[in-house]
């Protein structure tokens, strides 16, 4: 850690740890998985989506890529399921939908 030189204290490089992050081969292979089944909607639907796009049943489950598969949906519903430590789903079901 690097210490700023005004106050002498330490201060986290955040940059620094993204990078370090995001050249993992796990989370490249991860990203390079959703790029393609964004893609892969795209090309179904004809028009470029703006919104997330959802694995009906998940790639840590055992799901494909395949556009059989996948769906659009708001990020706000893709991304509030509960996840394990892992980051590999705990539930299938949003907390919105189980509030329906």
């Amino acid at each position: 850690m690097k210490k700023d030189p005004k106050t002498g204290k330490s201060v986290r490089d955040y940059r620094r740890e993204v990078d370090l992050y995001t050249s993992r081969p796990d989370v490249i292979k991860k990203r390079d998985q959703q790029n393609a089944a964004h893609d892969a909607m795209e090309v179904k639907l004809g028009h470029p989506i703006h919104q997330d796009v959802d694995h009906i049943k998940p790639i840590s489950k055992g799901g494909t890529n395949d556009p059989k598969n996948l769906r659009v949906v708001s990020p706000g519903k893709n991304r509030s399921f509960k996840r394990n430590k892992d980051s590999s789903m705990q539930s299938q079901t949003s907390t919105r939908e189980k509030g329906k």
